[in-house]
């Protein structure tokens, strides 16, 4: 098995954690060597995940609480953001919010579904499952690799 280190934290499902989480995974994320810009992408990518469960995932009544596992690896990170609020149908979303396209107009836009749709652009891999609550497993790879390992050529043209 890989080895690896796990860091686990657990917040209540209130808007104001939301900031706590995105310090805590800038740290590691710059202790691991990502880039600034990586470390950005992380950021966002946290927070659009908490945020969806803040939103979503308990009534107002409800004092919720959301999981956020780090899994440390040599080449990447993983990130995992579970809750165990109400689940929802993500293909029902995800054929709901559909591609937008280029004749839209701004004001028009749809809401909803956009934090998943920045979610998958900015990380690596995205896993998503609503059994029972939601677990979005996320991760970024290290020095993502621009070129095949394996090619022998380097393109000259400039």
């Amino acid at each position: 098995m890989e080895k690896f280190d796990f860091v686990e934290m657990k917040v209540p499902a209130k808007a104001e954690y939301v900031g706590v989480i995105r310090l805590s995974i800038s740290g590691i994320a710059n202790r691991m060597g990502f880039s600034y810009e990586d470390i950005e992408d992380l950021k966002v990518a946290i927070s659009e995940a908490i945020t969806n469960t803040v939103t979503h995932a308990y009534n107002e009544k409800d004092e919720g609480e959301v999981t956020i596992g780090f899994g440390i690896y040599e080449d990447r990170l993983e990130i995992m953001v579970a809750d165990h609020g109400g689940s929802f149908d993500l293909n029902k979303i995800k054929n709901d919010i559909g591609p937008y396209k280029n004749t839209e107009s701004v004001e028009n836009l749809r809401e909803g579904g956009f934090g998943l749709f920045l979610i998958n652009a900015l990380m690596d891999k995205v896993e998503i499952t609503n059994n029972y609550g939601v677990i979005v497993l996320m991760t970024k790879y290290l020095n993502e690799a621009e070129v095949g390992f394996d090619d022998d050529q380097i393109s000259t043209t400039q």
